[in-house]
């Protein structure tokens, strides 16, 4: 009798160390599902910056939005004020099928004449979530 008592009474604690340990585990898994999201979203965040800069830059260049160079292929804006270029999951220039971020330039005008050309530059997410926006503005008919 007394050597059944003993047994019980380690099978309980080995039950209460099992549980503490799976509640351990589980706060682990979930710390470093955390990071790993959290390390991702930074990764986009980078990367749609430098994408954004880069618009920036070519809008300031050009005088105009001319997404050719950041894309390698050839835009026809039809008068169109606004310029798009796609990027796949690895942030590689890709049709918009495969997209999953998005590069858009919008040009407005700030006002008549010799004043600047503003571009509202943002970066989304294929689903619409924006990443980063800026307006820039560039002199018209720069060379």
């Amino acid at each position: 009798m007394k050597n059944r008592s003993r047994s019980t009474l380690f099978l309980m604690e080995q039950l209460i160390v099992i549980t503490i340990f799976a509640i351990c585990a589980s706060t682990c898994v979930k710390i470093f599902i955390g990071s790993y999201l959290m390390a991702e979203e930074t990764r986009d965040l980078k990367r749609a910056l430098i994408v954004a800069k880069n618009g920036a830059e070519s809008f300031k260049a050009y005088g105009g939005l001319d997404f050719t160079v950041l894309s390698g292929r050839e835009y026809s804006l039809d008068g169109s004020s606004e310029a798009v270029v796609y990027y796949d999951g690895e942030w590689r220039v890709c049709g918009g099928a495969e997209a999953a971020f998005v590069l858009r330039g919008a040009v407005r005008n700030a006002g008549g004449g010799a004043s600047p050309l503003l571009c509202d530059l943002s970066v989304t997410r294929i689903t619409g979530e924006e990443i980063v926006g800026f307006a820039v503005a560039a002199r018209q008919g720069a060379p």
